[in-house]
């Protein structure tokens, strides 16, 4: 039996075209359009569309997450799998949202864009497009996904790592869990003899809050302490990017160390990450980083991406405020997220 796939169309530069004018590429094509520009798409299984919305990447916020959540939960029963077209630049966002709002999904939700539009004539959305939909037909695939390049990514280990390149996609940290080769798909388990698990039927676990108000905070040579004071109006969670292996700046006043303490007794969370791509944090190395290392008000992102830091979080909060319960969450292991030092 022929499979069947919804493409959620959403925007982004495989949807754009210009205005010939000297003005820039917006998203104007449909989901629609742009599958009818793939030969051979309609040869792998039964397509439906569906367009929630037709933006530019950049303007994706958590609203448009839940958007997304909600055609494919409202959907999920009636299709075998699920691709949605995306805007490269907060794609990995998208994805790791996506992994903790729709969690062990038996039926894969693979999401994919391009780096140039469909209608350039040296586009990469066509093999992009049409290598999403050959993954999400096929009986082996689940859970959250991006498929980009050739390369299948954990919807949480995906990052942006090439504005312009066609290979703009990184599996950070944690195996590609599959390439594609022309119409094969050669997975990563088959390599190393894990067997697939078989499908069971169940529904997946799903969710439909989160608390936006997280942001990324990146030291830099002189931040000043005052900062975490200054973003309480706004923030309940910080997601601090540390120097290195996880240097925290301790300039023999304790102010660092006053200010982080202060965000965390007010009742705000605090989550520790790297802001070196690879390899991940480890607060116990050196002295500028052990004073937080047993604080358990102080949460260690290992070597989770931002991206996926950041859609965490926002899923955790949206779920509980107990701290108990936040920590539960967080360190629980989620579609590859994270692996624990």
């Amino acid at each position: 039996m022929r499979k069947r796939i919804l493409i959620v169309a959403t925007g982004g530069t495989i949807a754009s075209t210009s205005d010939g004018d000297g003005g820039g590429l917006t998203p104007t094509a449909s989901g629609r359009e742009l599958a009818d520009k793939v030969p051979l798409l309609d040869t792998i299984a039964d397509l439906d569309f569906v367009q929630p919305m037709n933006i530019d990447s950049t303007n994706m916020r958590p609203r448009d997450w839940l958007k997304i959540h909600d055609v494919i939960v409202e959907a999920y029963d009636r299709y075998d799998g699920f691709v949605v077209l995306h805007g490269t630049d907060t794609m990995a966002y998208t994805a790791a949202a996506l992994s903790y709002l729709i969690q062990d999904s038996e039926k894969p939700i693979v999401l994919t864009g391009s780096q140039q539009p469909m209608a350039s004539p040296f586009t990469d959305a066509k093999l992009n497009l049409y290598q999403s939909v050959l993954y999400a037909a096929d009986g082996a695939s689940r859970d959250v996904n991006v498929v980009f390049s050739g390369k299948v990514i954990a919807g949480t280990r995906a990052h942006k790592q090439r504005t312009m390149s066609f290979n703009a996609f990184s599996s950070m940290n944690y195996p590609s869990l599959a390439y594609i080769r022309n119409d094969r798909i050669v997975r990563a388990g088959e390599v190393a003899g894990v067997v697939t698990p078989q499908r069971t039927g169940a529904a997946p676990r799903v969710y439909d809050e989160v608390d936006e108000r997280v942001i990324v905070l990146k030291l830099t040579p002189e931040l000043q302490p005052s900062i975490f004071d200054l973003l309480k109006r706004d923030y309940d969670a910080i997601i601090l990017e540390t120097f290195g292996i996880g240097g925290i700046p301790s300039y023999g006043d304790g102010s660092y160390e006053d200010a982080i303490l202060d965000w965390v007794g007010s009742g705000r969370t605090l989550v520790v990450t790297t802001q070196v791509p690879e390899e991940g944090l480890d607060l116990g190395v050196y002295e500028v980083g052990r004073a937080y290392a047993d604080n358990p008000g102080i949460l260690k992102g290992d070597d989770m991406t931002t991206e996926a830091l950041v859609a965490k979080t926002m899923w955790v909060l949206g779920q509980t405020r107990d701290p108990h319960k936040i920590r539960e969450l967080f360190y629980r292991e989620v579609n590859h997220d994270r692996t624990t030092f």
